[in-house]
């Protein structure tokens, strides 16, 4: 297959995108088609001022207002971007992440066509979604939502997302606008960012949805972005978007992320939602001009009359559970698998020659269709690991199949089994310092219930409680909170886990050294903002941690495959989540590799986690982000060999969180204060692999790295310039024996430049598929005119170290255990 890609040195400097091509015609009328312009006009002739400043807020949760006399109903809102989660239940898609690790621009469109279809057989007017913040470090809560690390691959995903929504008549919104790239303390934070980091990194994506999709709907963050909250940005949304992009839709606020109406009504905010909290007609009247509020109010018509939602009935007869949207859902979930390690060629596995496979993991008995927060979804159908296994791996004669172990109990089976010397001692105070009259009461275990009762707004505990291990040794201790609760846990005085209440940390865990003889006093203070039942505390030996069912079953099985990582309860919205796979993981790692040499590590997370502790014993890694509905049977086809894994890493895994190059200010430091925590960007453009492949520190695996159960090779290179620019072509065979996927990846540098630049930037990429021996021809267009000079280079290859120069023959190459040269 030839591949010809355009690109241009333009793309190296800020705000230039390399175009994509256009996927399909949108199904609106034109942003500046002069009919509409003039219906627009006189509908708004037609209300009075206190109907038009009724129009600025959100009604009942997720609509606005409707106004009869002009014809426009209540327009509903969804949440998204992974599906329609109300009303559901409705087709989950795989979440951001993995989508962005398919490179594939096209599945992008067919994806967003598919949620439009399902948001308009809902009568969902805005779908919110997508969300485009860039994957900064592994910790972020919301990184699975996203698209990755590079703004280059972030555009054209978010471009093709957008056109295939609103070709369907529903409004995208592309969110959150901007520098939403951590959970912590999100309504407070100030990101401090420099104008150039700004434009190349964060913007690109935000530009591209409003340049190129013509995006209908923007959402403002929480977050402060050099001073001043999202909302009230002038920067951001009148200097930016309206004036510079020539955005004409409409600027709407996050729920709750309104914080002084006259200062966002005059910076730019169109629509607070979910109320008119603090952009009320009462607030606003005599405030904020007529001209201000007419300008917002034809951004509403605007939208509505260019999707037809003053024609027509938004709800369609397309079926709520369309087999069509879960066709793309599988699509994408098939090509979302990231092949990381494949020692020996362990992977595919036969199934004919498989008696007993063991799936082992505390998530694999559950389907894991996305992060936590308000993108997950109910699925209309979803299978579990182990159920979709059974059907492809089923039992026969006297082979049993798939058999089940978690392997490690979960958080509530930790503290309930905990057996304290004297109980849990516990006192409860109806002030927020512990000061006044406690209720005091005792607790044989300390168990978070299912429902809690709910306790004044904010009240404050202190409970007290000594361990002694029945196995002395490294013991995990184990705390859970209510959401936004703020509590310090003391181990024998020092302090050993803290959770911060604008986190909302959920669960944390802890690693202790006790000898035989050694008692653990544990003190736990803080304030709750709920009730006190939804804490839960609990220690147990590391040694017996992992099951003795579950090291049986894997010591008798023909192969294992072992799900570890995260779930909705320990990575989504609202909070950051730890580079570390949660307590337990690893040494369910340790011992169940050791007991089997055929295990396969499949991870569920929305970014990198920690692996160096055991990468080296395990000859098998697949990471699965979270595949939504369809993500076990994509997950079981590719494990059969019935289908290759195809993804490419859309960020870069560290050995270490400290190997990041946000490590440093990833948490607030100079320049912070109680009520607004600072962090500043120091990293600047050297985010991701621009910072390893201008340092020359080889990360754990690349951007863009991903192996197949087949082999490709690049010849035929020819950089060639063009009218519009640049054009790089190559030939892609596949050489091996299976059909697959693969992205063909350019990276153009300018050594020439006069400001420090990265070594490497992704400028172009297109995903193919092939079968065993075929090449083809394609191409793909851009309509950049500026020219590459001689002081630029361009490289393609399948992954940033898998690249080689020679402008003849360009092949990917990996090492004997499936691992690519570095």
């Amino acid at each position: 297959m030839r591949i010809a890609l355009r690109t241009t040195i333009a793309a190296l400097l800020p705000l230039c995108l390399l175009a994509a091509p256009t996927l399909r015609a949108q199904a609106v009328a034109k942003p500046n088609d002069e009919a509409l312009e003039a219906r627009v006009t006189q509908l708004l002739a037609k209300l009075t001022p206190e109907q038009k400043l009724e129009l600025l807020g959100g009604v009942n949760g997720f609509y606005t207002h409707a106004e009869p006399s002009i014809g426009l109903p209540a327009l509903r809102m969804a949440d998204g971007p992974m599906g329609i989660r109300n009303p559901g239940p409705s087709t989950a898609y795989p979440a951001g992440i993995a989508l962005a690790a398919t490179f594939d621009a096209e599945l992008a469109f067919a994806e967003g066509s598919a949620l439009g279809r399902d948001a308009k057989s809902r009568g969902v007017h805005f779908l919110l979604g997508p969300g485009v913040n860039i994957y900064r470090a592994p910790l972020n809560g919301r990184n699975f939502e996203y698209f990755g690390e590079d703004p280059f691959l972030a555009s054209r995903l978010a471009v093709g997302y957008i056109q295939g929504v609103q070709s369907q008549g529903v409004a995208a919104t592309v969110k959150h606008f901007a520098l939403n790239n951590e959970e912590y303390d999100r309504h407070r934070i100030n990101a401090v960012v420099d104008e150039r980091t700004l434009h190349e990194i964060y913007l690109p994506a935000f530009e591209a949805a409003v340049k190129e999709a013509h995006v209908a709907a923007i959402m403002n963050s929480y977050n402060l972005v050099n001073g001043e909250h999202a909302t009230q940005s002038n920067f951001l949304n009148n200097q930016l978007a309206k004036h510079d992009w020539k955005f004409d839709g409409i600027i709407m606020s996050d729920w709750n992320s309104t914080y002084d109406g006259v200062a966002a009504a005059n910076a730019g905010l169109d629509l607070e939602m979910p109320s008119a909290k603090f952009m009320s007609p009462a607030n606003l009247n005599g405030k904020v001009s007529q001209e201000i509020i007419d300008d917002k109010v034809r951004r509403l018509l605007r939208v509505a009359v260019k999707m037809g939602w003053l024609d027509h009935e938004q709800a369609s007869s397309a079926p709520a559970d369309d087999p069509a949207s879960r066709a793309v859902a599988h699509r994408a979930a098939l090509e979302s698998v990231v092949m990381l390690k494949n020692r020996d060629a362990l992977l595919p596995l036969d199934p004919a020659s498989i008696c007993t496979l063991a799936v082992i993991g505390p998530h694999a008995n559950e389907a894991q269709v996305g992060g936590g927060g308000s993108s997950l979804v109910k699925p209309t159908a979803a299978l579990s690991l182990v159920e979709a296994l059974r059907a492809t791996f089923p039992a026969h004669d006297h082979c049993p199949g798939v058999q089940y172990e978690a392997g490690v109990p979960d958080s509530k089976e930790v503290f309930a089994s905990t057996s304290f010397v004297h109980g849990v001692r516990l006192e409860q105070f109806t002030s927020k310092d512990e000061s006044g009259t406690a209720r005091s009461s005792s607790a044989e275990h300390l168990v978070p219930l299912a429902k809690q009762e709910k306790g004044s707004p904010i009240h404050s505990v202190h409970y007290v409680a000594d361990f002694k291990p029945s196995t002395p040794g490294k013991q995990l201790v184990v705390l859970q909170a209510g959401y936004q609760d703020d509590l310090t846990l003391i181990a024998n005085g020092k302090e050993l886990l803290r959770v911060r209440a604008p986190e909302g940390h959920t669960v944390l865990s802890a690693i202790v050294d006790l000898d035989a003889n050694a008692t653990l006093h544990l003190d736990l203070t803080g304030q709750v903002t709920q009730g006190p039942d939804g804490i839960g505390l609990g220690v147990t030996s590391l040694k017996t941690l992992v099951s003795k069912s579950a090291t049986a079953l894997a010591a008798k099985a023909d192969a294992v495959l072992l799900n570890v990582g995260f779930d909705a309860s320990t990575e989504g919205e609202g909070f950051d989540r730890s580079f570390e796979l949660p307590g337990g993981q690893e040494e369910l790692i340790a011992a169940v590799s050791a007991l089997n040499k055929k295990t396969t590590v499949a991870i569920n997370a929305g970014g990198g986690v920690a692996m160096t502790p055991w990468i080296e014993s395990v000859p098998a890694v697949l990471h699965l982000w979270y595949g939504g509905e369809e993500g076990a049977p994509a997950l079981a086809e590719i494990l059969s060999g019935k289908q290759s894994p195809e993804g490419h890493l859309p960020i870069s895994i560290e050995h270490s969180f400290a190997e990041n190059p946000a490590h440093d200010s990833y948490f607030p430091g100079a320049g912070s204060t109680p009520t607004q925590p600072r962090i500043t960007l120091s990293e600047g453009v050297m985010l991701g692999y621009r910072a390893y492949a201008t340092s020359g520190v080889k990360p754990l695996f690349p951007f863009g790295f991903g192996l197949s159960y087949t082999s490709f090779t690049f010849a035929h290179l020819h950089v060639d310039k063009t009218p519009q620019g640049v054009q790089v072509s190559v030939d892609v065979k596949n050489t091996g024996t299976h059909s697959g996927g693969e992205a063909v990846q350019v990276y153009v540098s300018d050594p020439s430049a006069s400001i420090k630049r990265p070594a490497l930037e992704l400028k172009a990429f297109r995903k193919v598929h092939l079968d065993p021996r075929k090449r083809s021809i394609c191409s793909s267009r851009s309509t950049a005119a500026p020219s590459l000079t001689g002081a630029s280079s361009a490289m393609v290859g399948r992954s940033i170290p898998a690249i080689s120069s020679s402008p003849s023959a360009i092949t990917a190459r990996t090492s004997p255990d499936g691992r690519a040269h570095d």
